[in-house]
């Protein structure tokens, strides 16, 4: 099967590479030092896992992979306005479009450009890094999956879905299809949006705000704003979902830091618009208030391009 990531980076290429190394034919979009390192040694990845090159095809121009099987959107959302409109010289007749960006907001902007027809949706959990050009490191073993149809009612895993899941896991990518990937897309952005406004806001890792008292009980409330937002868009979510995201929390290791932190820190735009920004966006138009995280997003908002500019400095 044929495979085009728009996005090389840590996200796009990590699973690119694994897939080209399970005998995909995969194409990559990229661009600057990244796609001119790729071309000349291939993508490099590095980590627990082991470490391999991947010889992929790496175009700036869509145009010339032309139309694939399976189109993987991996940017980060800030570069939609650029990105999405890559995706339309990749579609056949036949091809699936894969979104699995950060935020809630990501298949409906892949469809407004392509229509509902091709678009599916999914969340990722991974944790890697560009290390350096042409160079992926991954920092953990996480590498998941969850994805299916996005629009209309399914009931049952589609056959598109359902023929693309077995390929990821032969790559060693735990992928799992389900029927309707809204469900799952939103428990992650439940936790994701609070996780990377309390730590993007205090500029820690979780640890020190989860092991305060105080700053835990907010972060829950922080996470139940997301939830009544949720099911005001029609999301079932469990009864006991905040019972399940406490213990999930307090098993995660105490220096970890959120994308958006990391980005904050090198002085990098940052995803608020698609995490924080949604939220109170979707919560006022549904009538749902959010207040701490409309609060942690007047924090963060003026980073979104970022650092901002002082004036008088």
């Amino acid at each position: 099967m044929r495979f085009a990531f728009i996005g090389a980076g840590a996200v796009g290429g990590f699973y690119g590479a694994l897939l080209q190394r399970s005998g995909q034919d995969v194409s990559v979009i990229a661009r600057g030092a990244h796609l001119d390192a790729i071309r000349r040694h291939g993508l490099r990845v590095f980590g627990p896992l082991g470490d391999f090159t991947a010889p992929l095809r790496a175009e700036s121009d869509p145009a010339k992979i032309g139309p694939v099987d399976v189109v993987v959107l991996t940017v980060k959302t800030y570069d939609n306005a650029t990105a999405i409109p890559l995706i339309a010289p990749l579609v056949g007749p036949g091809t699936v479009v894969l979104t699995i960006q950060n935020g809630v907001d990501s298949a409906d902007e892949v469809a407004r450009a392509i229509g509902e027809g091709p678009t599916i949706a999914g969340s990722t959990y991974i944790a890697t890094a560009v290390e350096s050009p042409g160079v992926i490191r991954q920092t953990g073993t996480h590498r998941r999956i969850v994805f299916g149809e996005c629009f209309g009612a399914p009931k049952e895993i589609s056959k598109r879905v359902a023929a693309i899941e077995p390929l990821l896991k032969a790559a060693d990518i735990h992928a799992e299809a389900v029927a309707d990937s809204r469900p799952a897309i939103w428990e992650k952005f439940t936790y994701l949006a609070p996780f990377a406004a309390f730590t993007g806001a205090a500029r820690l890792p979780l640890g020190p705000l989860w092991g305060d008292p105080f700053t835990r009980e907010m972060f829950v409330a922080a996470v139940g704003e997301v939830v009544a937002v949720a099911r005001a868009h029609g999301v079932a979510m469990a009864a006991d979902h905040l019972d399940k995201m406490r213990a999930y929390v307090s098993g995660i290791p105490p220096a970890t830091r959120s994308s958006l932190l990391i980005d904050l820190s090198q002085g990098k735009r940052i995803e608020v618009e698609a995490l924080q920004g949604s939220v109170v966006r979707r919560g006022q138009a549904k009538g749902v208030p959010t207040p701490i995280m409309a609060a942690l997003y007047a924090v963060l908002k003026p980073h979104a391009a970022g650092p901002p500019v002082v004036l008088g400095s």
